[in-house]
């Protein structure tokens, strides 16, 4: 049989459960137990475009909606960045704003609930971050956090590593995180006995079978592997240069190649991103 495909490859993730959403809803129930389960669910992007698989960063998120209106963004990172948090509220606050067409009542909205699975440790500064690996951040007074404005707009991280390495209580979602960071060992798979998890250890493999899942999931991992490279290089090119026009030239290369976000340019050539929006309209791009 064929190794088995990464669930955490963001290709093989929305292939996952953008093509079974019965197993998507049941994803979403076991990560958000706080708010009522829900029935069923519409996905909007259920498309893979060509150049997802390449490009600058690009991130193969789910996107669905409720029979309620909910509106969800579900997507496992497995990198990470220093602009990621502000990537994720920003694209939690568009998916609501796009809810409602002009004059219509802001009574209308319905939430929009971020689910993020992140396969690294975020939050380690202090020693109590350090045994949290489940969070979730929500409009609250900073005096009296038992006040709120409502969970219209709700982010749920889970850090998988570090959920993993605490040991979750047994239920869903330690099956889950389980499944994210086990999924290879044959022995630990069997004992799980959350159904959906089973249904998703059966999708890996029917995927795994597939030449050109496998194909395609392996080219998405190059492009990632590249970029983290080419980052790399162009950084230790920046330090190299080390002067204003050795910055500005490695700066413009980058620009030109079109892989990186004005933060990564920034960070890799020391200019600032301020310096990167002014090359990029000075070549062009």
């Amino acid at each position: 049989m064929s190794e088995l495909l990464d669930p955490t490859n963001d290709y093989v993730f929305k292939r996952l459960f953008a093509e079974a959403p019965d197993l998507l809803v049941t994803l979403i129930n076991d990560l958000r137990p706080d708010l009522p389960d829900i029935a069923s669910v519409e996905i909007l992007n259920p498309t893979i475009k060509p150049d997802e698989l390449y490009g600058k960063y690009i991130i193969l998120d789910v996107l669905a909606r409720d029979n309620e209106g909910h509106c969800y963004n579900v997507e496992i990172q497995v990198r990470r960045y220093d602009a990621w948090h502000k990537r994720g509220v920003f694209y939690l606050a568009r998916m609501l704003g796009n809810q409602l067409e002009a004059g219509e009542d802001y009574q209308a909205l319905n939430a929009s609930v971020g689910l993020h699975l992140l396969d690294f440790d975020l939050f380690t500064a202090t020693e109590s971050e350090c045994h949290q690996a489940v969070w979730r951040f929500e409009m609250r007074d900073e005096q009296q956090p038992n006040v709120t404005l409502g969970n219209i707009l709700q982010m749920n991280l889970i850090e998988l590593t570090k959920a993993d390495r605490l040991g979750l209580p047994e239920g869903p979602l330690r099956a889950w995180i389980t499944f994210f960071k086990h999924w290879q060992e044959e022995l630990t798979m069997a004992n799980i006995a959350h159904e959906p998890v089973k249904k998703a250890m059966s999708r890996i493999r029917e995927l795994s079978a597939d030449e050109e899942a496998r194909r395609l999931a392996f080219v998405r991992e190059r492009a990632l592997r590249d970029e983290v490279s080419f980052l790399n290089q162009a950084k230790r090119e920046g330090l190299q240069e080390g002067r204003e026009a050795g910055r500005q030239d490695v700066a413009r290369k980058l620009i030109e190649m079109n892989l990186l976000t004005d933060s990564q340019i920034a960070a890799a050539s020391g200019l600032t991103e301020d310096d990167i929006k002014a090359l990029r309209e000075e070549v062009g791009h």
